[in-house]
């Protein structure tokens, strides 16, 4: 076959694969979803997302932080360089949390279980992605992570101006990372293409196959890295999807 017309044939191929695995995923949500989907503004996603405790915990957070660190002072170069590596690494800090620790499973060691709320909740939410309590961050479980991040970081840091840097940083993370997962359960439709992709990718891992596309805040981007970016149509819609580490 002349190596035009090959390519031709397998980029045709190829699209069709890509429309029949958007296909799916849009069948297998609207059918979860259909008695409950209504229209959403994206005004009204905002105001509903403030709704919940982990918004007010993290945006108060980042309030007194950004604050403390204005009226601190001593601004200086090196302050830079932590929340650069934070912002290069953080979509492989959240696929490594996804994968271990959301999707921890149950065990015991020594006689005793060992099950985080952080995991029995993920569990839950992914029975149930349009429980939109399900998607935020366990208030509980957010109160020591707060308390625990920002000790470290005044314990570790050099400087107090540096440890705040940092930490204003994580808390501006934190809250993207909780609205762009709550946009993405919400009834608010994609416009941009970055947000799309985002949007799709998430709806793989919940409808398609709960072992592949793990990044909530970007796409391909950490997924690619570690082997969880597969092409949609060559993989198998799971079973399991809404029951985590069920045998069926």
């Amino acid at each position: 076959m002349n190596p035009r017309k090959a390519s031709e044939r397998r980029q045709q191929m190829k699209s069709t694969a890509d429309a029949e695995a958007d296909a799916r995923v849009k069948a297998d949500e609207t059918a979860l979803t259909a008695s409950r989907r209504t229209s959403l503004s994206l005004a009204a996603a905002h105001r509903a997302f403030w709704r919940h405790p982990s918004p007010w915990m993290i945006g108060g957070t980042l309030l007194v932080l950004s604050t403390w660190r204005v009226v601190r002072g001593d601004w200086r170069m090196s302050d830079a360089w932590a929340p650069l590596i934070l912002l290069a690494l953080f979509p492989i800090i959240e696929w490594l949390i996804h994968v271990f620790v959301l999707h921890s499973k149950p065990r015991k060691v020594a006689g005793l279980s060992l099950d985080t709320l952080l995991a029995r909740k993920h569990r839950e939410h992914h029975a149930d992605p349009r429980d939109v309590a399900l998607v935020y961050i366990p208030w509980k479980t957010l109160i020591w992570v707060i308390i625990g991040y920002n000790t470290i970081a005044v314990l570790a840091f050099p400087r107090v101006g540096q440890a705040l840097t940092f930490m204003t940083a994580v808390a501006w993370t934190g809250l993207l990372y909780e609205w762009s997962h709550y946009l993405i359960h919400s009834d608010y439709q994609p416009r941009s293409r970055a947000y799309k992709a985002i949007w799709r990718n998430h709806r793989l891992h919940h409808y398609k196959n709960e072992h592949y596309w793990f990044t909530v805040t970007t796409t391909g981007s950490a997924d690619r890295l570690m082997g969880t970016y597969p092409d949609p149509s060559m993989v198998r819609t799971s079973p399991t999807a809404k029951s985590l580490h069920s045998t069926t």
